[in-house]
Order: structure tokens, then sequence, then C-alpha cells
């Protein structure tokens, strides 16, 4: 495994390739409304990506990949692919954003609720963001991974939910994955240890029911839930810090972290 330390110019590049992603879901969100499609919302943020940001969007064909954004539905756990099925009251829908500016990724997805949230998907979502956030707050050089991975999943399963082990966070940079693998499970005192200049995502995948998933033979990339219950996700990217951590890809809203 080949860690990579971010020098000074990819941190600057980094950290507007971060912001730009987070603008796209700020400007994203007042269009999740009851009967819009996941397609059209597709081509909004391709739109504002290309022709407003003078960006790329990282999904776009990558590995074949058919869309500019993930789209993922009530028990859709990611990769959901944008399609002409228009959203109901009640939907809880993860919208999965990674741009490419200068050469460098920024990834970033948040939780939306269409209509009024209901209350059981309300305390998912909660819960999923406050697993990311807790993992944040553990970054800082001299951790390890494992510490993060072990927060999330404890805060996780004292709620009575469930962590998906199969996908995880990622190191990124000039690609868009690279390593480390950042899991949202394991044990304290494990795994790789942070150092300055170490960019990476935090993106715990929480499942209302059990953790098991199942890939779509269908498109080969949507993952769902196999009990068909409701999953949650939130994904920042961060940059390990001399003293602890920067959020790259902050938006306006956000407080609690």
């Amino acid at each position: 495994m080949t860690v990579k330390i971010k020098t000074p110019e990819e941190i600057t590049k980094m950290r507007v390739a971060g912001r730009l992603a987070a603008e796209v879901l700020e400007m994203i969100e007042p269009h999740v409304q009851p009967g819009v499609t996941t397609d059209e919302l597709n081509r909004i943020c391709h739109d504002y990506i290309v022709n407003e940001q003078q960006a790329i969007p990282a999904p776009l064909n990558y590995h074949g990949f058919p869309k500019s954004i993930c789209t993922s539905v009530n028990h859709v756990v990611c990769h959901g692919i944008p399609n002409d099925k228009p959203l109901k009251q009640g939907d809880i829908i993860n919208i999965d954003i990674t741009v490419i500016k200068d050469g460098y990724h920024g990834d970033t997805s948040a939780m939306f609720h269409v209509g009024k949230p209901i209350p059981h998907a309300q305390r998912l979502t909660d819960i999923t963001m406050e697993c990311l956030y807790i993992g944040i707050r553990l970054v800082k050089p001299g951790a390890r991974l494992g510490d993060i991975g072990h927060a999330i999943q404890q805060y996780a399963e004292s709620n009575h939910y469930s962590v998906v082990r199969e996908y995880c966070g990622h190191g990124i940079g000039a690609e868009f994955h690279e390593d480390p693998q950042v899991l949202h499970y394991g044990k304290q005192g494990t795994g790789v240890e942070l150092k300055p200049g170490m960019i990476f995502t935090i993106e715990p995948m929480i499942n209302a029911g059990k953790r098991h998933v199942k890939l779509s033979k269908k498109d080969g990339w949507t993952v769902e839930t196999v009990d068909r219950r409701l999953s949650a996700q939130w994904e920042h990217t961060l940059l390990v810090t001399d003293t602890g951590v920067e959020v790259l890809t902050l938006r306006k809203d956000e407080t609690g972290i």
C-alpha cells in the first residue's frame, strides 16, 4: 500500500476541487422535490459542473458508468444510476458528487428528503450524518484508520443500525480512488497511521436493517440492501493537517462537525 502525502500545491488544488463539489450539492438541493426524476437532477448537475464550474464530472464514463452523478434512492446503498422514474413524497436520496478540476478530485455526498421527511427515515439519515462527523472528529496525526472505523461502527450499532462492509472510503487526489481504504468498522489501534498531507474520504453507508447488500445484475453498478430496508450515506473529503483535520468539501449549512 502506497499512501500519498500531498504537496502544498496539490493541497491547494484539492481545496478548490472540494469546494466545487460542495457547491454542486448546495445548488441541487432546491431541485430535489416530488415528481423530479433523477435523470433531471443528473442533467442539472452535469450542466452546472461543466458550464458554470468549468470542471469535469468524474463519474461519467468511469469504468463505464453512464451518468455524471450517483443517485441512490431508499434501499439503494450506493452507485445508483440516474433514471426516468420520478421521486415521490417520503423518498430519501443520496446524491454523490465528484468533480475534477485542474486534474484533482473533490468527492462528497449528502442525503435529501423528498417532500416532508418520514420520522424513521429522518432518524436514519441523522444517525448516519453523526457517524460521519464522529469519524471526522478523530482525524489527526497519529490516529489510526481502525479508530475511525471502530467509532463509526459502535455508534451505528448502538442505535440498532448496521454498517455496510463491502464499500468504503478511500484516498483521493489526482486519482479518483487511491490508497488507503477507509473502512467504517474495525478495531481501535489498527490500520494505517494518519500523517499530515494525507487526503481521503469517510463515507459511511448505514442500513436500517441488516448489513447485507447485493449488486444489481441488470446494470452491474446499483448496490441494494438485501432486505430492501432503507440505507443512508454521507461523505466528505478530508485533509490531515499538522494539528487535526480540514474538511475540504464542507457545505455552508454545516455547523455540527
